[in-house]
C-alpha cells in the first residue's frame, strides 16, 4: 500500500515536473523542472531497489545524480554568464 502511495507520489511529482518544462516562460524554469522529474525518477528507482531488496540499482542512483548535478551547475553557469543584469556588468 505505502508503495502504491509513494511511486503515485513520484509519478504525480514527475508530471508537475513535465508541466513545468513544457510551460516554464524561462529558462530557468525549464532547468529547475529538469531537476525535479530527474529527482521523481531517482525516487522511483530507489522505491523498486527497496521493494525488490536489491541494491543494484543504487550504482544507476549514483550516475543519474552526478550527471544532474553537473547538469545543473552546468545550466547555472550559462545562465549567469547570460545573465542581462546591468549591475553585474
Amino acid at each position: 500500500m505505502i508503495i502504491q502511495l509513494a511511486i503515485g507520489c513520484f509519478g504525480l511529482s514527475g508530471v508537475a515536473g513535465l508541466y513545468r518544462l513544457m510551460r516554464g516562460p524561462q529558462l530557468t524554469d525549464r532547468v529547475i523542472a529538469l531537476d525535479v522529474m530527474l529527482m521523481s525518477l531517482m525516487g522511483g528507482i530507489t522505491i523498486d531497489a527497496a521493494r525488490r531488496d536489491d541494491p543494484i540499482n543504487l550504482i544507476l542512483l549514483v550516475v543519474i545524480a552526478m550527471i544532474g548535478f553537473t547538469a545543473t551547475v552546468a545550466a547555472s553557469r550559462f545562465l549567469e554568464t547570460t545573465s542581462t543584469d546591468p549591475e553585474t556588468s
